[in-house]
């Protein structure tokens, strides 16, 4: 990671408000009606949080011998029953049900998600997109009247990589278009390269014998799990690059290995593309047919030397009573950036939430007790850089005085739960019981745990569970296959579920406005390791296949998977 060199002007200071236990009260309205239960709760769905519904969630203490309690969830039929839920002042409740209707009646996150796929496209960390995107939403933030906003530059990256367009197709002895990817950060090509497939020779032998074959030629690689030990002679031998075969009909993109400390110097311009199956099988079977496939790849790959700054884009409410005293909603804006990919699913539907809930409280003129502040992180697709730098920043009692994160970094699909710890049920439960009167369809659940995950995850939630800041990572689940688009070229806006969309910005207002107005910060259990967040979204570890770029680690270990 590069250092960072930014200040971080934004947190007011003041003495520390002693509000004492016995405030805590407010809460015993919700908590009366929850009670303990031996009932399976619905965890999280697939990767990150969708799929199919399943128990449990990777991360968790394997120490733990005794479950703690289960809660049921709260589902009020009536704005009285709400109200006994919630327990809040008549003022803040009323502001509750404003929330509830604007974001139900009013909502705009699809016209932000729109933008931000067909206007800006994809958002590769260091790209001309991403900080197109960071001056949009600090732009949006502006008018919507946040205070404080700003960039918050995490650091640089050596070299801005720009994908321009890219075409891939075979053209004899039939056409055909192909879908690919290549790596981000790799070589592109110097206009249309056109020239015959070769099959991958297995052994010097063969390379030998066809020696007079290889110059300018396309070589054919089945989908393996280790990198040839003869590419760097087909290389000298002049091929044109290498076509490799991904293992299904989705093809993922990723970036070079060391990216954040290449040089230009140490660009290869060795060229890869990696096509669908089936776009493999065509080229395949027309070579077993003993013809000889010709095909075309033109890869406009720009690369700019830096530095280049990488920002975090902020805004935020104030806090009324305790300004210095925050909650944190946010999602990552950063994307890779595939020949197809509009970055939607991951994460420009979290984005456009973050936005959105932004937009419902700041239309209420909402005045919590604490600073609601949004964060569009970057560079969370190599390693969580910008929210780790982030906490980094933070000074012991800017640590502490921070209630809790939420992060949206799951896809399309709707909220469906949290993770957390005993303590942390009422405050949460306060929260969840209006959420679950505007959505009563799919109630949201809190799934309890004798303490928070220890591995973290490995989205942005992380880096603050890293050093014991209560992070929670939505869970998720509906009809949509997060896999299907995540990082691959099927990332588009057709992806998006609206529905899904309107209840996730709603929930989102409305835990930001409880917890902010809460008597107390968020409960703390023991901080998490101080391991880095496991998982391969850190281009610069060892990929898993050179024939797909290793996918990112489950995002929330604890709280989604």
């Amino acid at each position: 990671m590069n250092s960072t060199r930014s200040s971080f002007p934004f947190l007011s200071r003041q003495n520390d408000h002693s509000r004492g236990l016995g405030k805590a009260l407010v809460f015993l309205p919700a908590l009366l009606l929850v009670f303990l239960t031996s009932a399976t709760l619905v965890a999280q769905d697939n990767p990150r949080g969708e799929g199919r519904a399943r128990r449990g969630n990777r991360g968790e203490d394997p120490s733990e011998q005794t479950p703690p309690p289960q809660w049921t969830t709260v589902v009020p039929k009536s704005v009285d029953e709400l109200r006994d839920a919630c327990g809040l002042p008549s003022e803040q409740f009323d502001m509750l049900l404003k929330i509830i209707d604007e974001g139900q009646n009013r909502n705009q996150v699809m016209t932000h998600l729109t933008w931000l796929c067909e206007q800006i496209g994809p958002r590769l960390t260091g790209s001309s997109r991403l900080e197109k995107a960071n001056n949009w939403v600090a732009e949006q933030f502006r008018e919507f009247g946040l205070q404080n906003v700003h960039q918050f530059e995490w650091g640089t990256f050596p070299i801005r990589f720009a994908r321009g367009r890219c075409t891939g197709k075979m053209l004899e002895p039939i056409e055909r278009e192909f879908e690919f990817t290549t790596r981000s950060w790799s070589a592109g090509t110097d206009g249309p390269v056109r020239g015959p497939v070769l099959r991958e020779p297995k052994t010097p032998e063969e390379i030998e014998t066809m020696a007079d074959q290889l110059k300018g030629a396309w070589i054919l690689r089945p989908a393996v799990g280790e990198d040839s030990q003869l590419l760097p002679r087909l290389f000298a031998a002049g091929i044109a690059g290498v076509i490799v075969a991904s293992q299904d009909e989705k093809v993922r993109t990723g970036g070079v290995r060391g990216l954040t400390q290449l040089t230009m110097k140490d660009i290869s311009p060795e060229v890869t593309v990696y096509v669908r199956r089936s776009d493999y099988d065509a080229i395949n079977s027309r070579i077993a047919d003993g013809e000889n496939p010709v095909v075309e790849f033109d890869l406009k790959h720009e690369f700019i030397e830096g530095p280049i700054p990488c920002n975090n884009t902020i805004g935020e409410i104030p806090g009324s009573e305790f300004p210095d005293e925050v909650v944190i909603i946010s999602a990552h804006l950063d994307s890779w950036d595939g020949p197809g990919s509009q970055g939607t699913v991951d994460n420009g539907t979290g984005s456009s939430v973050t936005i959105e809930a932004a937009r419902i409280l700041s239309s209420l003129g909402v005045k919590p007790r604490r600073t609601i502040r949004f964060i569009l992180w970057s560079g969370e697709e190599q390693g969580l850089l910008g929210s780790r730098a982030y906490v980094e920043k933070l000074s012991e009692e800017e640590r502490a005085k921070i209630s809790a994160v939420f992060v949206d970094d799951s896809g399309t699909n709707r909220e469906a739960s949290l993770t957390c710890t005993t303590e942390m049920v009422p405050m949460l439960a306060q929260a969840v019981s209006a959420m679950n009167y505007a959505f009563p369809d799919v109630p949201i659940e809190l799934i309890v745990r004798n303490q928070m995950p220890r591995r973290g995850g490995a989205s942005d939630h992380a880096s603050f569970m890293q050093v014991g800041i209560p992070g929670f990572f939505w869970g998720k689940s509906g009809r949509a296959d997060y896999r299907y688009a995540w990082h691959t070229q099927n990332d588009r806006l057709d992806q998006a579920i609206p529905e899904y969309l309107i209840k996730n910005s709603t929930v989102s207002a409305i835990v930001a406005y409880t917890v902010a107005n809460a008597d107390t910060l968020m409960p703390r259990g023991p901080a998490a390791e101080t391991t880095p967040p496991a998982g391969n979204e850190n281009t610069d570890a060892p990929a898993a296949s050179s024939a797909n770029p290793a996918p990112a680690a489950e995002k929330a270990a604890g709280g989604g998977e």
